[in-house]
């Protein structure tokens, strides 16, 4: 896989049956909203179909509680039974859609990263930053890269993708050093950065000189190089990059003939985001 995922499973806290229970004692927080969601979450590449037990077991709720979301979620479209097993709906797609088709960015910058993808002959990237994940917005992949296919939606680790690094340098210290706590740091390749500090350092890095540079952390031999994208205001939206083999380019090409081309895009897009 050219990025590995690596995230920790949707639980909520305890279960309670109140729809207005709060994990963290909002008042305005719905409980039963969040159980719903949760157990959407739950579903995925390797598990495409749940049991009641698998997504009470997954989401840590009760079988009973179980059984009302996911009857709620089949009765609304969301999800499908078939005996014993369910599974999302292609309903579930127009939560994303309804998303990506409010980014004007995303729209201006299809066009860009082909262009980019057809001149250099490797594959380009949008993703944004959720947590310490990002989802991929956006994808030209070029045939000949590593061994999997990345789609739009994906989810990968900030920690160890260029995308990731680029979008973290915009936290304030405390937050950045809060999520890299909480994140599981696990070896993928020989040259992982695991070591906290270290991380936080590249990250800073990266931020400073205004581009990073994953080099075979993910997947031996993927490199990749990333800016982030902002609005006219500066305000941090996401991040595109350009991945390839490294024994097809260096690091130092990348810096001269890539990242000159990806500041280009990230220009552009600075003009129609808000």
């Amino acid at each position: 896989m050219n990025e590995n995922r690596a995230f920790a499973e949707p639980r909520l806290p305890a279960d309670e049956d109140s729809a207005d229970a709060s994990p963290a004692a909002d008042k305005e927080f719905m409980a039963t909203l969040a159980k719903g969601l949760a157990v959407i979450e739950a579903f995925g590449a390797e598990r495409p179909t749940l049991t009641l037990s698998q997504a009470a077991a997954a989401v840590g709720l009760s079988r009973a509680t179980a059984r009302r979301v996911l009857r709620t979620l089949a009765e609304l479209g969301y999800v499908e039974q078939d005996g014993r097993l369910f599974a999302l709906a292609p309903r579930v797609l127009e939560l994303g859609f309804s998303y990506l088709s409010g980014q004007s960015w995303i729209e201006r910058a299809q066009p860009l990263m082909k262009a980019l993808s057809e001149e250099l002959q490797e594959s380009c990237s949008a993703a944004v930053l959720q947590g310490s994940e990002i989802i991929y917005v956006a994808r030209v992949q070029t045939r000949r890269i590593m061994t999997s296919t990345i789609a739009v939606g994906t989810r990968l680790t900030a920690f160890h993708t260029s995308m990731g690094r680029i979008q973290l340098g915009y936290l304030a210290d405390e937050e950045l050093w809060r999520r890299l706590r909480v994140a599981r740091i696990e070896p993928m390749t020989p040259s992982t950065i695991t070591d906290l500090r270290a991380l936080f350092d590249r990250i800073k890095e990266d931020y400073d000189r205004g581009f990073s540079i994953v080099d075979e952390e993910l997947e031996k031999g993927l490199r990749s190089i990333s800016v982030a994208l902002t609005s006219r205001r500066g305000r941090p939206i996401g991040a595109i990059n350009v991945s390839a083999h490294s024994n097809r380019t260096t690091r130092n090409e990348m810096r001269d003939r890539f990242l000159p081309r990806l500041r280009d895009i990230a220009q552009q897009v600075a003009l129609v985001a808000e």
